[in-house]
Parts: structure tokens; C-alpha cells; sequence
């Protein structure tokens, strides 16, 4: 839990992730409408999608402190606050096997696709600019993904080579390295969501990333349990393992439920055909109290953003019902003892009174040790 001089921390939030929201009706078509949305339903933040112009322009925000202000002048008027920034299809990007080169192509802007080369010098570009606009908007954490060049490998047949995989870490730090420098520059810690699909995607492979960034100190977690359900990990344990690293939260729910047709492979089906689903907060298996109990235990310093994702709930539904539900999950971290008013004052003499120690029991003790010492001596 909390180290020995190490304070709870109250998890922050209601907030919530708008980019499964986005859509071309209003109000899901303009940062004013999106934002009055969000606070009527009760959020208190929001994480911004930057692949959405009409919410961010990471060109002027990376450039410009008066954009920023404005930006971050015009939410704060709605009651909101910004959470973090997300790229995550922009981190996708930085990092993308050949076998998947045509259905990511989609995340990219028109002048690189069909050109990986130039595609991951956009993504790693991207990533600076959104590093550069985090610290104008006085953000400390952004929220993106790590991309995979080794994901293809996960189930190793044929069997991998020998190297492959130090080789595809070492690989994929080499990309990493000098953004996380320039977040470094800027104060902004980078939490990668571990995510299937992304080569850093439970403990051991976030343990092997850091590794090869060197320890690098801007390397963090975004920690979503629903993945780990899918990958049935143990997602309470996961947080006494890496709570120091956990600097975002995406409050998300799913389930599992094999059968004898279908296990965490999925059988190619659609979402809601596959054995392992996400699900709206609350209806799938994962307990939220012990995970706001354990953050809040290890003072992270964290929003709960509600991510929507599910195969059955609408949009709407699951959105109205996410503020609530992460408010009556946050816990409000004590600053008294429940017993203090059992408690009495103490000094170093009224301690050994209570153990039955004196200042004389000492010297005596100590006078027979010398003794003891003495004759062993002369033997």
C-alpha cells in the first residue's frame, strides 16, 4: 500500500474520453457542444482526441501559448478541466509491421499513406508537437499507444528466432528514445495504454520496453483493466506491481465468458460474438471498488476517465450512466486515523514505561554484558 510518508491521494474525476463520441451531428461536432455535453451529464474532465481538428490543433497548440490559453480558457468555462491529450493512432503510427501497413494507413494524413517510411516520420513528429502542446496546456500525462512491430509473433509458430524479440525492443526504443526526450523536456510523462495489439501489452512486456529506453523516466502506464480480462491477467495484482508507473486511468468494463467453442482467440467473431467483450462501467466483471481502493491506497495521481466501448449499451446510455457510476466509486482519501481519539500523547520515558523498561534496567543489563565480556576475556 501507501509507503511508510507516502500520502493518499483521491483519485480525480468524473472524466471522459470523447473521441467514441465524435460524430457529425451536434453536439458532437464542435469543442462547445462536446464540452456543454459532457459537464450537463456531470464529467469534470475531459481527454482530448488530437486527431480531431475541430477539437485540438496540435500544429498551433505545439506553437503557440495564446491558442492554448484560449483553448484551455474556453473548457475551463464549461466546468470541465482537460485530463490529457490522447494520440493514441498518432502512437500507433510510430511503429507499424509491414502485415498491417494497408488498415493503418487509415490514421494517416493523405501525403504519407502508402509510404511507411514517411508515415513513422509524421507519427514520431506528431508525438513531439503533442508533447510541446501537453506542456502549454499545463498537462503532466498524455495518453497514447506504443505500436507493434513484433504483435504478429504473440503466438510463436513457427517458432521465433533467437534475438527477435531483444531485437524488435530495442527496435522500437530506437523510435521512442528521442520523443520521450522531448516529453522529458517538457515535463510530460508518456502513459502508454497496454493494450492487445500493442507490443506493450501486459507487465513483462512494459518491463522489457523500459529496459530498452535505458529506464527512461518519462516511460508510464495508462492502465485499463478491461484488456487484462481479455487476457485473463490478473488486473488487481497488476497494481502493486506497477502502481508507481500508473499516471492515467481509463475506467472501462468487460467480461469473459468461454465456451466450448470459443475462448480469448475469439474465433474471427464480432464483438459481441466473442467469448472476451468490452462492456459499459458496471456491466461487465471487474471490480471497480478494489481498483479505486488500490490507487487510492497508493496515492496515484490519476483522473478516471470513462471509455466507452460496448457491443450492447448505446453511446448515450453508457455515457449518461459513466459519470455516476465513477463518482460513487471514488474514494475520498483520509487524512485522520479512525481510532485518533483512543490515541495519547508520548514521550521516549512513557514508551518504556509502557514496555517495562527503565533507564536502571538498561544500565544493569549493560553492566552484566561487560561483565560476561570481561571473563570470557581472562579465560
Amino acid at each position: 500500500m501507501a509507503k511508510p510518508g507516502q500520502a493518499m491521494k483521491t483519485v480525480k474525476g468524473p472524466g471522459i474520453f470523447l473521441a467514441q463520441f465524435v460524430d457529425s451531428k451536434s453536439p458532437f461536432n464542435s469543442l462547445d457542444g462536446m464540452c456543454k455535453w459532457a459537464a450537463d451529464l456531470g464529467y469534470k474532465g475531459i481527454q482530448i482526441p488530437t486527431w480531431e481538428t475541430f477539437l485540438i490543433d496540435l500544429d498551433k497548440a505545439s506553437e503557440s501559448q495564446t491558442y492554448c490559453d484560449e483553448l484551455k480558457g474556453k473548457i475551463n468555462s464549461y466546468g470541465l478541466e482537460i485530463t490529457e491529450l490522447s494520440t493514441h493512432l498518432q502512437g500507433q503510427l510510430v511503429a507499424v509491421h509491414p502485415a498491417y501497413d494497408l488498415m493503418f494507413d487509415n490514421f494517416a494524413p493523405d501525403a504519407v499513406k502508402n509510404n511507411p517510411k514517411a508515415r513513422t516520420a509524421w507519427a514520431i513528429e506528431t508525438m513531439k508537437k503533442a508533447a510541446k502542446a501537453s506542456n502549454r496546456l499545463g498537462l503532466k500525462t498524455h495518453a497514447t499507444f506504443s505500436g507493434a512491430l513484433l504483435w504478429h509473433t504473440w503466438h510463436p509458430w513457427p517458432q521465433r528466432p533467437e534475438g527477435l524479440v531483444e531485437l524488435g525492443f530495442s527496435e522500437l526504443a530506437k523510435r521512442w528514445k528521442p520523443i520521450l526526450d522531448v516529453y522529458d523536456e517538457n515535463g510530460v510523462d508518456v502513459c502508454y495504454e497496454i493494450h492487445p495489439g500493442e507490443d506493450l501489452h501486459d507487465g513483462v512486456t512494459f518491463e522489457r520496453f523500459l529496459e530498452a529506453t535505458d529506464n527512461h523516466k518519462r516511460v508510464n502506464i495508462l492502465y485499463d483493466p478491461s484488456h487484462f480480462v481479455l487476457q485473463q491477467l490478473d488486473y488487481i495484482e497488476y497494481i502493486d506491481h506497477y502502481h508507481e508507473f500508473i499516471k492515467s486511468f481509463h475506467v472501462k468494463d468487460s467480461e469473459f465468458k468461454p465456451n466450448g467453442k470459443k475462448g480469448a482467440f475469439g474465433g474471427y467473431g464480432d464483438w459481441i460474438d466473442r467469448a472476451g467483450r468490452y462492456r459499459s462501467p458496471g456491466d461487465g466483471q471487474i471490480d471497480f471498488k478494489t481498483i479505486f481502493t488500490k490507487l487510492t491506497e497508493y496515492g496515484c495521481d490519476v483522473w478516471a476517465v470513462m471509455e466507452w466501448e460496448c457491443c450492447i449499451k448505446s453511446p448515450e446510455q453508457g455515457a449518461r450512466e459513466g459519470a455516476p457510476f465513477i463518482k460513487n466509486h471514488i474514494i475520498e482519501a483520509t487524512k485522520k486515523t479512525f481510532d485518533d481519539f483512543a490515541g495519547v500523547s508520548s514521550d521516549e520515558k512513557f514508551l518504556k514505561n509502557i514496555l517495562a523498561v527503565s533507564y536502571t534496567h538498561l544500565r544493569a543489563h549493560e553492566t552484566r554484558g561487560n561483565l560476561v565480556c570481561r571473563l570470557m576475556l581472562e579465560k
